[in-house]
């Protein structure tokens, strides 16, 4: 069977540009794992990247017109609104019968399916969850005459797919997670994804942790669990990787890359032994209470260079009402250990959560101060903005829809929650504003495409005092029972927007 595999075009949205929840990192391999599966299945497989190669959808046409795939899989990724761009062109696939079977998959659609569904009918399934083994069933169901047990079931009662009935009801099943991940076939990489700085490395899946904004373990679904690849796999797929491209640089996209407690310690150790030999260099996602100093120090001397960890908060009360499962303390001393070895971490954090109190803005930014976590103006711009995004699926969405506080949107998968302290919500707007205004004019620099401008360094400390100061500055004013006029919003963002300009000239 000739099977597509697209993953679409997507625009970037300037109000939403330092909002990167929009799909984790793990999912820019599930099209190279479902390629992989089907592969070995003895399938034609073709990944288009209409993403990453910036093609538009008439250069995708073309390519589907050249392939004339019995089956198109969409990896859809939720970029901020309704894809009407990509339903369009779906609809234009089944009305000129380019491809007579839609599929979709991915964290977005496995848990809006219902929405998609009945907003592009041209969409005949929903995969939920892990894609693989649900797409080569769907893909066995439509390319075999049914066997007496595939008769009875089908694609109308195959588990992970959602689907309409013959009366047009959206039914769906879950099904179990892949109980060994090492016998995943490795995934199949474009060269787009060998273009990037990193090849995207994927050792593990799901998380123990339960954060309420967080929509990971929803993806894989009840009974979500980590579960973790041998070090020996991984090292096996590295290895070919280091054959066949020399790859040197790596990146593992798993959003828990330790796993839980002692065992994940020491599967660690085990990885950083074998890495070391290769002469690589990677980077690693974590918790802060799986980060201590043995694994770390072997980990570096292995050849990691850098890790992203979700601080969250600098308040304890906050951690609590995320359900974070950790400390102010563990926080401290995660950083404490990374810098010790000559890593500085890449930090999530959420200033700004539904319940949030001036009390707890005062002790998130007192937290970032004390830390030396806001003298570097991209991370600044984050640190000093970011708030809670409430995407459907999550425990946060689930209890916040309960007490009627989500005001949904044209997409039913995010939901706008008002802040419940109106003085934070005036210095979560100025904020916003203002760092939304300068990742949109930094974009072409940090994106690579434009060069610095002269006296970088100095340009961009300036332009990060300014914003902790103008931060500080509101806080205090807020805190000593002042108000803010919408005209002083205004004029205050302005003048602010202006000083930036002039900075970077």
């Amino acid at each position: 069977m000739k099977i597509l595999l697209l993953e679409h075009p997507r625009t970037v949205c300037p109000e939403r540009c330092n909002d990167i929840a929009n799909t984790p990192l793990s999912s820019c391999l599930h099209s190279g794992y479902v390629a992989g599966m089907l592969i070995s299945e003895g399938h034609e497989v073709e990944i288009i990247e209409g993403f990453l190669d910036g093609l538009d959808y008439q250069e995708i046409e073309r390519r589907v017109k050249a392939m004339q795939p019995d089956l198109i899989g969409v990896h859809m990724v939720y970029h901020w609104q309704t894809d009407t761009a990509l339903y369009a062109f779906l609809h234009k696939v089944k009305a000129e019968q380019l491809s007579s079977y839609i599929t979709a998959y991915g964290y977005y659609p496995t848990t809006d399916f219902e929405d998609i569904l009945l907003k592009c009918p041209d969409i005949d399934s929903v995969i939920l969850g892990e894609p693989e083994l649900t797409f080569t069933m769907v893909v066995e169901a439509l390319t075999k005459d049914f066997t007496k047990t595939l008769t009875n079931q089908g694609l109308k009662n195959l588990p992970g797919l959602a689907q309409r009935d013959d009366s047009g009801i959206i039914v769906f099943q879950r099904r179990e997670l892949v109980g060994d991940l090492n016998a995943l076939p490795f995934p199949v990489r474009t060269e787009a994804l060998f273009r990037l700085p990193e090849v995207n490395l994927q050792g593990s899946r799901g998380c123990y942790g339960g954060c309420t904004f967080c929509y990971i373990n929803p993806f894989y679904g009840q009974g979500s669990q980590w579960r973790g690849r041998t070090p020996e796999n991984i090292i096996a797929e590295i290895d070919d990787l280091i054959a066949q491209h020399k790859i040197e640089d790596f990146y593992f996209t798993d959003p828990n890359f330790f796993g839980p407690g002692e065992r994940g310690q020491q599967r660690a150790l085990r990885l950083a032994t074998l890495l070391k030999s290769r002469n690589i260099r990677f980077g690693i996602e974590a918790r802060v209470n799986d980060i201590h100093e043995e694994t770390v120090s072997a980990l570096v001397e292995a050849g990691l260079r850098h890790i992203l960890i979700g601080l969250e908060s600098g308040s304890d009360s906050s951690l609590k009402r995320i359900n974070k499962m950790t400390t102010v303390a563990q926080n401290e001393r995660a950083i404490r250990i990374l810098r010790q070895y000559g890593i500085e971490p890449n930090i999530g954090f959420i200033m700004f959560e539904p319940d949030s109190s001036l009390a707890d803005i005062r002790v998130n930014f007192e937290f970032l101060k004390r830390n030396d976590l806001i003298n570097n103006l991209a991370i600044t711009a984050n640190m000093l903005y970011h708030h809670l995004i409430v995407l459907k699926g999550t425990k946060a969405h689930l209890d916040l829809q309960e007490a009627g506080r989500l005001e949904v949107q044209e997409s039913t998968y995010e939901s706008i929650v008002t802040l419940t302290d109106r003085k934070v919500v005036i210095l979560a707007q100025i904020m916003r504003r203002i760092t939304n205004f300068l990742f949109d004019r930094m974009a072409g620099i940090w994106g690579g495409k434009v060069l610095e401008p002269s006296n970088a360094k100095e340009r961009y400390a300036q332009i990060n005092g300014l914003l902790v100061t103008l931060f500080e500055d509101c806080l205090v004013t807020l805190e000593s029972g002042e108000q803010f006029t919408e005209a002083q919003v205004e004029t205050l963002v302005k003048i602010t927007e202006e000083e930036i300009h002039g900075i970077l000239g």
